[in-house]
């Protein structure tokens, strides 16, 4: 018999919600340590961290990423008001303060011992999924050496939940319709769906451990063709959509996901093409990846093309896709209680896991303890 949701806690067992986030510096001299705490144990020289630094540095040495966490906060607290749900909120990031211990710290004394985890990356790979849950098993492991007893779990990988792959639909929807509107042609558009590459041998090893691998690249592709055709369905147009990538890192000698945005548009350009939508389905928010390498390195790419290009909003604090969170939220405590929630999906009908399968997106340097998951 399971047990039902407390009239005033539909979120029962939770107790405490965890916003996990990546993290970003807020000035100047927080960008090396910042970049040494994300690339701990790869043996990048600071010369080298200095030379990434210069995307911080051009915007004052602050990430955006921090504010726009605490602006999906606020949005969360609102959508939870709204439906009286009173569930405490906290924030937690991999590599900037307040990290993930810190967190845990903040909602035990505030009396919480359970609490459902939103991880701002919907897509399943290590650095998108795997690499939050080591983070997780690390805080709870600290905390408690500290005394500290904290129960972490968190809500299912998120691409394909209606919450965001609709709102990805309707924003690149209205970016099309303003320029065709404008008189663009249909003939001369484009669509580059955008996430960030990762190594291919991590978007090979992505999904669980006896799957057919590829998981990252695929839930892209699907939702980037998924959104194609909902926009060529509302709009009566037939344009054509492709998936690029952007903010690659590593040594040049090691494979990464291709096409790069910025080579792609070079080769629209010679194709004919006069404008692209570009559109950063693989991020949740406007945070460097978008600043830097789309509204700053693609803008000035297309602009010595000639390429008008207009970049799409990704779905930040959108009403519809703050609804889709708590909706998420909502169904995991279903699950917790042994309930069968509905689990609704667009596209497709792979809902994945909110306790991932043995081998899911296994971390290739060295094996870690990882939480929310089987093995």
């Amino acid at each position: 018999m399971t047990e039902p949701a407390a009239a005033d806690n539909p979120l029962k067992p939770y107790d405490g919600i965890l916003l996990l986030s990546f993290g970003g510096p807020e000035k100047p001299e927080d960008v090396l340590p910042f970049l040494r705490t994300v690339t701990a144990g790869k043996g990048i020289p600071d010369e080298r961290l200095e030379e990434v630094g210069e995307h911080y540095y051009r915007f004052g040495g602050k990430s955006p990423i921090n504010d726009q966490n605490r602006a999906l906060l606020a949005a969360l607290r609102t959508e939870l008001d709204r439906r009286g749900i009173d569930t405490p909120l906290i924030w937690g990031n991999r590599n900037f303060t307040p990290f993930t211990i810190e967190a845990l710290r903040e909602a035990h004394d505030k009396g919480l011992r359970r609490l459902v985890t939103i991880v701002t990356s919907a897509y399943s790979s290590y650095s998108s999924c795997r690499q939050y849950r080591e983070d997780l098993a690390g805080a709870v492991t600290q905390a408690q050496e500290e005394g500290i007893e904290v129960e972490v779990e968190k809500i299912r990988p998120y691409y394909n939940h209606p919450g965001f792959s609709r709102v990805n639909a309707r924003l690149v929807t209205e970016a099309v319709r303003e320029l065709v509107r404008d008189g663009v042609a249909p003939a001369d558009l484009r669509l580059l769906f955008v996430t960030h590459s990762i190594p291919t041998a991590m978007d090979e090893t992505s999904g669980p451990g006896d799957s057919e691998g590829h998981l990252y690249s695929r839930q892209h592709v699907a939702l980037g063709a998924a959104v194609t055709d909902e926009v060529n369905a509302t709009l009566d147009l037939d344009l054509e959509g492709e998936l690029v990538f952007c903010s690659r890192s590593g040594p040049p000698t090691q494979p990464w996901l291709e096409p790069d945005v910025n080579d792609r548009l070079a080769e629209l350009a010679k194709e004919g093409v006069q404008a692209v939508v570009v559109a950063p389905i693989g991020f949740v928010s406007d945070h460097m990846e978008v600043i830097y390498d789309l509204d700053t390195e693609a803008a000035e790419t297309a602009g010595e093309l000639g390429l008008r290009m207009v970049r799409v909003p990704t779905v930040g604090t959108d009403p519809e896709f703050v609804s889709g969170l708590v909706d998420l939220l909502l169904e995991r405590a279903g699950e917790a209680r042994g309930e069968d929630p509905q689990r609704p999906a667009w596209p497709g009908s792979d809902v994945r896991p909110s306790v991932c399968r043995p081998g899911c997106c296994p971390n290739l340097r060295v094996a870690k303890p990882a939480l929310c998951g089987m093995d």
